[in-house]
C-alpha cells in the first residue's frame, strides 16, 4: 500500500508541475506577443504613410493644382489631367491613335468633395451637356519625398501633381 501511495503522490507532484510550468511558459509567450506587436504596430504604421495610407494632409491645399496621368499602351497613349479649382473640377481624357497619329479628347466637368485625405469627384457634364451617368472616382491624397500624388481607391492609378514635373524638367534643364 505504501508503494502505492507514493506513486500517487508522486503522480500528482508531476501533474502539478506540469501545469505550473505550462502556466508560466503561457504568461511567457503572451508577454513575449504584446512586446513583438508593439514592434509590429510601429513598423505597419511607417509602412502606412510610406505608401500613403496614414497621411494627416487635412492642411494642403489643393486649389488651383493639376494631377497627371499617363498611359502608354501599343496602340495608344492616354493622357488624363484632373484640374481642381476651389470645389469645381475639370476631368480631361487625351487620346493618342500612334497608328494614325490623330488625338481626341473628351472634357468633363463636375465637382470635388474632400474629407480629409480623401477627394471624391463626380463630373457630370462633358463638354456643357449633362451625361446621364456621371463619370466618379474616389481619390486618395497621398505625400512622398514633397510630391503630392492622387490614387485612385478602386483601380490604384498613381496621379502625380503636374508642378512636381514641372520641377523635376526645370531640374534637369539646369544640371545639363
Amino acid at each position: 500500500m505504501s508503494g502505492s501511495r507514493v506513486l500517487t503522490k508522486l503522480f500528482y507532484k508531476h501533474i502539478i508541475m506540469r501545469k505550473t510550468l505550462l502556466a508560466i511558459l503561457f504568461a511567457g509567450a503572451i508577454g513575449t506577443v504584446k512586446a513583438q506587436y508593439g514592434t509590429m504596430d510601429q513598423i505597419l504604421t511607417r509602412l502606412e504613410e510610406r505608401s500613403g495610407v496614414n497621411q494627416n494632409l487635412e492642411s494642403v491645399n489643393i486649389d488651383d493644382k493639376k494631377f497627371v496621368f499617363i498611359k502608354d499602351e501599343a496602340d495608344h497613349t492616354e493622357r488624363d489631367f484632373i484640374i481642381i479649382k476651389g470645389n469645381k473640377a475639370t476631368y480631361v481624357e487625351i487620346f493618342d491613335d500612334k497608328a494614325t497619329g490623330k488625338s481626341t479628347s473628351n472634357v468633363f466637368s463636375g465637382d470635388i468633395i474632400r474629407k480629409k485625405n480623401i477627394i471624391s469627384l463626380r463630373a457630370d457634364m462633358l463638354e456643357n451637356k449633362k451625361v446621364p451617368i456621371p463619370l466618379t472616382k474616389t481619390l486618395l491624397l497621398t505625400k512622398q519625398d514633397n510630391i503630392l500624388y492622387l490614387i485612385d481607391v478602386n483601380t490604384k492609378t498613381r496621379w502625380i501633381d503636374e508642378a512636381a514635373l514641372s520641377a523635376n524638367k526645370s531640374k534637369n534643364k539646369s544640371k545639363k
